[in-house]
């Protein structure tokens, strides 16, 4: 279907589909913003908004995919599918929202490692059966990412136990946030080489997109979505305080979810059409870039945005259940392979952690 639809045009009727429904969405945002009134409207539209110009981003980014190989994907996909929760960020700490921050940024890894990767193998599995892909890159990334889980968990228990440390966590988190930017950028190279697995099927046409259509909309969602994360932050505190949702379980799972619906739609259709080395790329990469490079970078920012102070001391239970998800996902991710029940039981363990944040 996309090969006739590319002889006829670079845009499918899919394509297009998104794109109007992310500019709809996004000036229905502005509208809600800026002319309506109550609070909950304004906070439903823009969260809709920015899943959708998320989704343009990955859009975008799958269409290169073509060109870029699974590593370069990934590594791509992620980068601009974080931008729209770099801003987020931005505008929350200098709203002074640090427990919604803290939450949207666990639950942006949590998301993306149980929630999308679970879906995903379910996705897979049941059409496919096991899946396999590259072992050697996978284990590199969750390895990483249970590097950064650790840094995290070091100035949390200097503050709890009361250590010397415990007077300076935010110079600590300061000389952790560099440490981790050094680490991701010394990672990313291998990350671009990803290979494809043994056993993946071949590669079918993806419909690439002429290069400056696809850097085009890169850059006008990308801006967008700066625009649109500004008035989600706006609406949060009065839709979460007319709802009754507490800031923990809002960032948590809602401001997680809707940031990462590139990861969650591009991710599941890619292990669908039985991909599984793109799959795993784009779904890993997210979350090792969250914890190496938008955490360590938002704890820099936070020094100079004027608002509230991001540190790496976080409320115990989120490094608990980070801690616990890492190395659940170092164990199934380790073997190479995939099959649908351990899909339901990520998605089962990411349900637990997200009714426990419930009511705060």
């Amino acid at each position: 279907m996309d090969a006739k639809v590319n002889r006829a045009g670079p845009l499918s009727a899919g394509d297009v589909r998104l794109l109007t429904a992310a500019g709809v969405l996004s000036a229905a945002s502005g509208v809600t913003r800026f002319v309506t009134s109550g609070s909950v409207l304004p906070f439903v539209v823009s969260g809709l908004a920015l899943a959708a110009l998320a989704a343009l981003v990955g859009r975008s980014v799958d269409r290169l995919g073509t060109r870029l190989g699974a590593g370069g994907t990934g590594v791509l996909q992620a980068a601009l599918g974080n931008l729209p929760e770099l801003f987020f960020g931005i505008f929350a700490l200098r709203a002074g929202l640090v427990t919604v921050v803290q939450s949207a940024l666990i639950g942006s890894i949590l998301a993306n490692v149980l929630l999308v990767m679970g879906v995903a193998f379910i996705a897979g599995g049941v059409r496919h059966g096991d899946q396999r892909f590259h072992a050697d890159p996978a284990r590199n990334m969750v390895l990483l990412m249970a590097l950064a889980v650790a840094v995290l968990i070091i100035p949390t228990a200097t503050a709890n136990l009361h250590v010397p440390a415990a007077d300076h966590e935010g110079a600590l988190s300061n000389v952790a946030a560099v440490i981790l930017l050094v680490v991701f950028a010394l990672s990313v190279p291998s990350s671009l080489r990803w290979r494809r697995g043994p056993s993946a099927e071949t590669e079918p046409a993806t419909g690439g997109w002429p290069l400056s259509l696809a850097v085009g909309l890169l850059a006008a969602s990308s801006g967008a979505a700066a625009l649109v994360a500004d008035w989600f932050v706006h609406a949060l505190t009065p839709a979460l305080s007319t709802l009754g949702i507490s800031q923990s379980f809002a960032g948590l799972v809602i401001v997680a979810i809707a940031g990462n619906a590139v990861e969650h739609v591009v991710g599941v259709q890619l292990s669908f059409r039985n991909r599984a080395d793109y799959a795993m790329s784009v779904i890993l990469q997210s979350p090792v870039q969250i914890a190496l490079a938008l955490i360590p970078a938002l704890v820099l920012l936070s020094n100079v945005l004027g608002g509230a102070r991001l540190t790496l001391v976080l409320p115990l239970v989120l490094v608990v259940v980070l801690a616990i998800t890492s190395v659940v996902v170092v164990i199934v991710v380790f073997d190479g392979k995939s099959n649908w029940l351990e899909g339901v039981s990520l998605v089962g363990l990411y349900g637990v952690i997200a009714a426990s944040f419930w009511w705060g």
